[in-house]
């Protein structure tokens, strides 16, 4: 059995709540944020995760955001 992304259309209203905002900021969606939809708790918990890995400190934004694209390489992810 394969699972599908949670779209949209389908979504709870909490999930389609964060899909606005996160189109808002990035564009889109991405299928793993779509995946994880299906739990709105571990989306959350998740979301809240990048938003502290992402805040301002020692390390510039750039080289976070490529250690994010590496580790996705590394790991086979699809876009």
């Amino acid at each position: 059995m394969r699972v599908q992304p949670l779209e949209s259309d389908h979504a709870p209203a909490a999930v389609k709540e964060v899909y606005a905002d996160l189109e808002r900021r990035h564009g889109r969606v991405s299928t793993f944020y779509k995946m994880l939809a299906y739990k709105p708790a571990v989306l959350k918990a998740c979301l809240e995760l990048e938003s502290a890995v992402m805040v301002e400190g020692a390390l510039p934004d750039r080289l976070k955001q490529l250690a994010y694209l590496r580790t996705s390489l590394l790991n086979g992810c699809a876009r």
